[in-house]
């Protein structure tokens, strides 16, 4: 196992700037005296630099920007300091927190600046906010790390030790303990913005759930409205919402003391489509018969990794809260309702503190959670039932095809919904799949840039067969809940794969696009902050 990277840590509180000021018309701000001026000391790196190859390009190598300058900015002065002068000269801005993106949100062709939040990365409790304050570039290994340590707390996030924070929470953010505690973003306090403004560039403003009217507005935006489409976030509070005391123990989740843990592969010698059929609707039919349940069957969690045959195995992973009464007895009974019929046999038990089952679990699969020299695509589903047995098939054929033998091509089946987080109103955060049971990734990895067309191939046809019913595309209704901002995905906005008349932005936000534009209108309304997927201005 890897060890994951510790950065130093802000020890103490941090300083605050003030309270949100009545918003200006049309640019509605909160004042905290971080104005645009000079960045004396700002690191920028342009062409010819050794680094810039290395800070122009993300975790998908299929996405490669060519910008003037990366501007590796370490304060919110030092933000401001560009965004402004990027308004000022008509640059096209692009914005890089601490993690990686999938499609071409940061890395486009169009970018001729980019601004890089990688070295904002403390991490400290701010006794001013009672929250938890969490710089933009920080990685969740290094805040699972600092926040369990210092104060036995968690964010319910993934298991990736390198997912940057930023685009983590902003779109969302689910994990092993979402199932109890909701999404990332359902624990936002506040966040600091860097946002255009006509008069002086750029300036931050710092937007609170307690705040009002435009604040308020841009907050919420902010809790599930995905990365790059209102300002620069430099910095993040977390508390979780009704949270109040003095002991910073209890302002966030509180992980289980010991997890316990199945963990077992399924071969794919010998493996029928009917056994592989079992399998899916399994897991489908456990996670959506419980997906109301309360405690303790919310801290139930795992995942199915579907993997091609020429992976050789299909991982089977089942986890839950070690403390509760008989959780030997109750986690055997799930493993083995999920593995009935497939022939599987019993997979063993382990007990794990929480950090460690973090830590195991995002260094399991390094190809493809950690590799930065890879290649990729990635759709996905939310679910609210089983796969039907004619999807199961046609994830049967893909899977076992022989002309195509990608060890990594994985269907991923995450049970990261459900639980109370459902019960959270599609309209408290901006992040809307209150519905779903599940999620599914449809995922494929490569190295070589001329096998894109066979693997790209290969993901798209797998999906629309999957979803020939609806379009090619999981429509929010009965059976599906959308598809996952943070799991970007090109094709959605071209008819030729998405054939179900129904536009990305409601596959991604629902019915909470038109107050995601209403924001983009008060705060970005020269649209200086846009990508492929970003939030439209109203027309």
């Amino acid at each position: 196992m890897s060890n994951l990277s510790r950065r130093a840590v802000l020890s103490g509180a941090t300083a605050v700037a003030g309270a949100g000021a009545l918003p200006r018309p049309a640019r509605a701000a909160g004042e905290d005296g971080t104005r645009a001026g000079t960045a004396d000391g700002l690191v920028t790196v342009r062409p010819g630099d050794p680094r810039y190859g290395d800070l122009v390009v993300g975790n998908n190598q299929r996405w490669v920007a060519s910008p003037e300058a990366v501007h590796l900015v370490r304060t919110t002065a030092e933000t401001v300091a560009v965004v402004a002068e990027a308004v000022r000269s008509g640059k096209r801005l692009s914005v890089r927190s601490g993690g990686h993106c999938y499609a071409d949100f940061v890395y486009h062709a169009d970018a001729d600046v980019i601004v890089d939040l990688s070295t904002m990365n403390r991490i400290g409790f701010d006794t001013g906010r009672q929250a938890f304050m969490v710089e933009a570039g920080a990685r969740l290994g290094e805040i699972y790390d600092t926040l369990y340590r210092r104060w036995g707390v968690a964010v319910p996030g993934g298991v990736c030790p390198y997912v940057g924070i930023a685009g983590h929470a902003t779109g969302g953010g689910y994990g092993l303990l979402s199932r109890r505690h909701g999404v990332v973003a359902d624990h936002i306090e506040a966040v600091e913005v860097v946002v255009a403004d006509e008069e002086e560039g750029a300036r931050a403003v710092i937007a609170s759930r307690e705040s009002t009217g435009a604040l308020r507005e841009l907050w919420w935006a902010c809790t599930g409205g995905g990365g790059g489409s209102f300002g620069v976030i430099t910095r993040f509070w977390f508390r979780s919402a009704g949270a109040s005391g003095p002991d910073p123990g209890g302002l966030l989740p509180r992980p289980p003391q010991e997890m316990l843990a199945s963990f077992g592969e399924l071969p794919w010698e010998g493996l029928t489509e009917e056994a592989f059929t079992a399998l899916v609707r399994n897991f489908g039919t456990w996670y959506t018969d419980n997906a109301a349940a309360g405690a303790p069957l919310d801290s139930v969690s795992g995942g199915v990794f579907l993997r091609h045959r020429a992976n050789l195995a299909i991982p089977v992973l089942c986890v839950m809260d070690g403390t509760v009464p008989g959780a030997e007895g109750m986690l055997a009974e799930h493993v083995a309702a999920l593995t009935a019929g497939t022939g599987m046999p019993d997979l063993p038990a382990r007990r794990l503190a929480w950090l460690d089952l973090v830590r195991l679990i995002g260094n399991l699969d390094p190809g493809t959670l950690t590799d930065s020299t890879k290649r990729s695509a990635v759709k996905s589903a939310y679910m609210r039932g089983p796969f039907t047995r004619a999807q199961c098939a046609a994830m049967y054929a893909a899977m076992s095809r022989e002309d195509y033998a990608n060890p990594e091509a994985t269907v991923t089946l995450y049970a990261v919904c459900g639980g109370p987080g459902n019960d959270v109103p599609e309209d408290a955060v901006a992040y809307a799949h209150r519905n779903a049971s599940y999620l599914a990734l449809f995922e494929s990895f490569w190295s070589d840039p001329g096998e894109d067309e066979a693997h790209l191939a290969w993901q798209r046809g797998l999906y629309a067969d999957v979803f020939a019913d609806s379009g090619g595309y999981p429509v929010p209704g009965d059976r599906y809940d959308g598809c996952y901002i943070n799991s970007p995905d090109p094709d959605l906005t071209d008819p030729a794969y998405n054939a179900s008349g129904v536009p990305w932005h409601r596959l991604y936000f629902k019915d909470n696009y038109a107050r995601l534009q209403e924001t983009k209108r008060l705060w970005d309304p020269a649209d200086v902050f846009r990508h492929r997927h970003s939030v439209r201005l109203p027309s």
